[in-house]
C-alpha cells in the first residue's frame, strides 16, 4: 500500500508505535529524485519549505480614527486628480463641459483642417494679433473640411469636382448665381461628388452650422434605387435617405409632405431621392416649402425649358441647383442654353438673345461652306460663350480613368448588307414617295416612319416582313423576295449582314474566352431576334426592357455582374433607363444600331467600361454600309463635334460634312466599304491599306480621322474579330484606343 510522503504525515507515523515503525522501516519509496530527498527531510526531521513563500503575517495596523473634516479632505484629494483621456494623442478640450452647455471660447471646425489628406473647401482669412483681439468670438468663421470618411475614397480629380461645386452652390464663383453644371462623362464618380456635397452642406458652413436642412435628388425612375444605394455605401448609417419609387398617390403625397415640414439642425431624414415623373405628378407639394439644394441626375432631360419637368423643377423654391449630365449637347445649342438657364438664370441672357448672340454665328461659323469671315466670328463667339459658361460648368473626359480602368477599345465595324437587304432597299427607295418630300425640304410623319423602316431593314428583313406581308407603301411586291418557306419563328442570320458578324462575335467570344457581352439595342423587336438567336445557339441571358420593374432592374443587374453567375448575354434596351447601370460583369459591347442623339449611344457603350472593371473593354458599333445607318452616325458625328467645340474646347474639331449632304439620307452606295470614311477624306490610307497614325501636328486629329481600313487582316487587333475575318465575314472598322492608336505594323 503506498503511503504519502508528506512530512505530516511522515510526523504523525514517527510517533505511532513500534509495529508501525518496523513495516515503515520494511517498505521501501520509489527511487525517483523527488521521493529520494523527501525521505531525506523525513529521516533528519525538517520540514522543506520554498524560499520563494512566505510565511502568513498577522495585520496589527488598524484604521485610524478621523474626524469627518479630515474624512473629507482625503476624498477631495483623491477626486482633485485630473481625468486622463484614454485616447492616444488627443487634442480635444480637456476642460470640464456639462450637455447643453455652450462651449467657450474661439469656435472650431467639424474636422481637423490640417490632418494629412484634409480637404478643405473654405479656410477663413488669416487674422493678424490684433484683428483677433477685436474679432467677435461668436461670429468667427471657420474652416470648412470633407468628412474624412469621405476625402480618403476621392480620386484627385474627384476632390478638384467637389471644391467646384462647393464654391459654386455657395455663390462663391458667380456672386448671386448659385448653381452649377457637372458635366465629367460617363465613369469619372459624379454621383460620390455630389453626395459628398450634399454631406458637407448639411453638416457645416463657415458659420459654424449647417448651410442647407434638406436636400432633393431627381433621377430617372431606374436610378433611384441606384441612389439610395450610393448614399448608404458611402455614409453608412450617418444618414437615413427617403427614396420614393412607388406607392399610391395619398401615400407618396403623406411622405413628401412630412419631408417638406422637416426643420431643425438635425432633420431625421434630410435627402430626398424621387423620380422625375414622380416629381411632376406631385410637384404641388414639394413647392410648398424651401429646399437648400436640389441635384437632377441625367439633367439632359430638362433640354426643353417647355415641358412640364423643367417647369416644376425650375419652380421649386430653392436658389442651389446642380444638374448632373455627361452629354450636356445632345441636339443643338438652343438645349445647352436651357442647361445653363436652369442651374443660373439670366447669365446667357434670354433664348432669343442666345440664339442671336451666340447660336446663329457658331454654327455658321461650324458649317464646311462657310466663309472665313463667318468662322472668325463663329470662332470669337465660342471663345465668348466658353468664357461664361465655363464658370459654373466642370468637365473632365473619360481620358482620366485611363489611370484607373483597363483599356478600352471602341471599334466602328462597317458590315455589307446581304443580297435580300440590298433587293429590299433598292425597292423602298423606288416605291417611297417620303423620299421626294423630304428631298424638298419637307419633312412628314410619313417621312419619319420611313426612317424607322429602313432602319428596322438594316438590322434584319424579319422586323419589316409584315410591312411586306400587308404590302405597305415601299414594300409592295417585297414579300417575293424572302426565300421559300421563310417563317419569323425562327431567326436566321445569314439573311443580315450586321445579324451575321453579330453571330460570329458571340460564337468566337463563346469558344475561346470567358467574357461576358452586352447587347444593345434601339428596338425591342430586335431583342426579341437576340432571344430567338440565343436560345437556339444555347446562350444563357437576361433582357433587361420597359416592361421590368425598377426593383426587380437592380437583382437581375446585380446577379449578372456576380463572377458565379452563369449568364453569357445582357439584353439591353436603350430606351428603357440604360443610363446610370453599372455592368462591369462584362467586358464587351455590341451597339446593334446607331441613334439620332450621340448622348443615347455613348450613354450605353459606358456601361462596361466603368469603376470596378477589371478586364480590357471591346465596344464594336455596328453600321450597315452605305445606307441611312451611316447617314445617322454622319449626324452623330456633326453634333458631337459641336459638342466637343463648346464644352470641351477643341479647337481642331474637323468640318466634316456639309449641312445639305446630311439630307441625303434615302440613298444607298453600294461601291462603297464605308461611305463615312470616303466622306471623311481619311489621310492615313493608302490605296486602301492604313497607314501608320499622322505625326504630332498635322491637321488629321478628329476621333473620326482614326479610322483603320480593314483591306488588310493585319488591321485587326481584336482576336474576336480577326477570327470573325478569317470566316469569311467582310467589314471594315474604325479603332480606337483609349492608351494608344495602334497602327499596322
Amino acid at each position: 500500500q503506498r503511503r504519502s510522503l508528506a512530512p505530516s504525515q511522515l510526523a504523525k507515523r514517527k510517533a505511532g508505535d513500534e509495529d508501525e515503525e518496523e513495516e515503515e522501516e520494511d517498505w521501501q519509496p520509489p527511487t525517483g529524485r523527488k521521493r529520494q530527498k523527501a525521505a531525506a527531510e523525513a529521516e533528519s526531521g525538517e520540514c522543506y519549505r520554498s524560499p520563494f513563500r512566505k510565511p502568513l503575517a498577522p495585520l496589527t495596523n488598524r484604521p485610524q480614527c478621523l474626524d469627518s473634516s479630515q474624512h473629507e479632505a482625503f476624498i477631495r484629494s483623491i477626486l482633485s486628480k485630473p481625468f486622463k483621456v484614454p485616447i492616444p494623442n488627443y487634442k480635444g478640450p480637456l476642460g470640464l463641459r456639462s450637455l447643453g452647455v455652450k462651449r467657450a471660447g474661439l469656435r472650431g471646425p467639424l474636422h481637423d483642417p490640417f490632418e494629412e489628406g484634409a480637404l478643405v473647401l473654405y479656410e477663413p482669412p488669416v487674422l493678424s494679433a490684433h484683428d483677433q483681439l477685436k474679432i467677435d468670438k461668436d461670429k468667427a468663421p471657420v474652416h470648412v473640411v470633407v468628412d474624412p470618411v469621405l476625402s480618403r475614397v476621392l480620386r484627385p480629380h474627384q476632390r478638384e469636382g467637389v471644391k467646384f461645386l462647393w464654391d459654386c452652390v455657395t455663390s462663391r464663383r458667380i456672386p448671386g448665381s448659385h448653381g452649377c453644371i457637372m458635366a465629367d462623362e460617363m465613369g469619372l464618380g459624379k454621383t460620390l461628388q455630389c453626395i459628398t456635397l450634399m454631406w458637407t452642406l448639411l453638416r457645416q458652413s463657415p458659420d459654424c452650422k449647417p448651410e442647407i436642412e434638406k436636400a432633393v435628388v431627381v433621377s430617372p425612375s431606374s436610378l433611384v434605387r441606384n441612389w439610395y444605394n450610393e448614399v448608404e455605401k458611402w455614409l453608412g448609417g450617418r444618414i437615413q435617405p427617403l427614396a420614393i419609387d412607388g406607392g399610391s398617390k395619398e401615400e407618396i403625397d403623406r411622405k413628401l409632405a412630412g419631408f417638406m415640414n422637416q426643420h431643425g439642425r438635425r432633420v431625421p431624414s434630410p435627402i430626398l431621392i424621387i423620380s422625375y415623373e414622380t416629381f411632376r405628378l406631385h410637384a404641388e407639394v414639394l413647392q410648398k416649402g424651401t429646399v437648400g439644394l436640389v441635384i437632377c441626375d441625367e439633367g439632359h432631360r430638362l433640354k426643353n425649358s417647355e415641358n412640364q419637368t423643367y417647369q416644376a423643377l425650375n419652380s421649386l423654391n430653392t436658389p442651389r441647383r446642380v444638374l448632373i449630365s455627361g452629354t450636356p449637347i445632345q441636339n443643338d445649342l438652343l438645349e445647352y442654353f436651357s442647361l445653363v438657364h436652369f442651374v443660373n438664370s439670366g447669365i446667357l441672357g434670354t433664348a432669343q438673345e442666345f440664339k442671336r448672340h451666340f447660336e446663329m454665328p457658331i454654327l455658321k461659323g461650324r458649317d464646311a461652306d462657310a466663309s472665313e469671315a463667318e468662322r472668325h466670328k463663329g470662332e470669337e463667339r465660342l471663345k465668348e460663350l466658353i468664357s461664361i459658361v465655363n464658370r459654373c460648368l466642370i468637365r473632365r473626359t473619360s481620358d482620366i480613368l485611363s489611370k484607373y480602368l483597363p483599356v478600352k477599345i471602341e471599334q466602328v465595324v462597317c458590315c455589307r448588307l446581304t443580297p435580300l437587304q440590298t433587293e429590299l432597299y433598292k425597292n423602298f427607295l423606288k416605291q417611297a414617295k417620303p423620299v421626294e418630300e423630304l428631298k424638298e425640304g419637307k419633312i412628314s410623319v410619313s417621312s419619319l416612319s420611313s426612317i424607322t423602316s429602313l432602319k428596322k431593314l438594316c438590322n434584319h428583313p424579319a422586323l419589316i416582313y409584315d410591312k411586306c406581308v400587308e404590302e405597305e407603301e415601299g414594300f409592295i411586291g417585297a414579300l417575293g423576295l424572302f426565300p421559300s418557306g421563310y417563317s419569323t419563328k425562327s431567326v436566321e442570320p445569314q439573311l443580315s449582314g450586321k445579324m451575321l458578324v453579330l453571330d460570329y462575335i458571340l460564337a468566337v467570344t463563346k469558344s475561346t474566352s470567358n467574357d461576358k457581352v452586352v447587347l444593345v439595342s434601339n428596338y425591342t423587336q430586335t431583342l426579341d431576334l437576340f432571344e430567338k438567336l440565343c436560345r437556339s445557339r444555347r446562350y444563357l441571358y437576361v433582357r433587361l426592357d420597359g416592361t421590368m420593374s425598377i426593383k426587380k432592374r437592380a437583382k437581375i443587374v446585380e446577379r449578372f455582374n456576380s463572377p458565379s453567375s452563369p449568364e453569357f448575354i445582357f439584353m439591353l434596351s436603350s430606351k428603357a433607363g440604360g443610363c446610370g447601370l453599372n455592368l462591369i460583369g462584362a467586358n464587351r459591347l455590341v451597339m446593334f444600331d446607331p441613334d439620332w442623339n450621340p448622348a443615347n449611344d455613348e450613354q450605353a457603350m459606358a456601361r462596361v467600361w466603368r469603376d470596378g472593371q477589371k478586364k480590357m473593354c471591346f465596344i464594336y458599333r455596328l453600321l450597315s454600309t452605305g445606307t441611312i445607318e451611316e447617314k445617322i452616325f454622319q449626324r452623330q458625328t456633326h453634333k458631337k463635334a459641336l459638342s466637343s467645340c463648346v464644352v470641351d474646347e477643341e479647337q481642331d474639331v474637323e468640318r466634316h460634312f456639309s449641312l445639305g449632304e446630311l439630307k441625303e439620307l434615302f440613298t444607298l452606295n453600294e461601291t462603297t466599304t464605308s461611305d463615312t470614311h470616303d466622306k471623311i477624306k481619311c489621310r492615313r490610307c493608302v490605296n486602301g491599306h492604313q497607314v501608320r497614325p499622322p505625326p504630332a501636328g498635322s491637321d488629321c486629329t478628329s476621333d473620326l480621322s482614326q479610322w483603320q481600313h480593314c483591306a488588310d487582316r493585319r488591321g485587326l487587333q481584336d482576336p474576336v474579330l480577326r477570327a470573325a475575318w478569317e470566316a469569311a465575314v467582310t467589314f471594315t472598322f474604325h479603332h480606337h484606343s483609349h492608351e494608344e492608336q495602334r497602327g499596322i505594323p
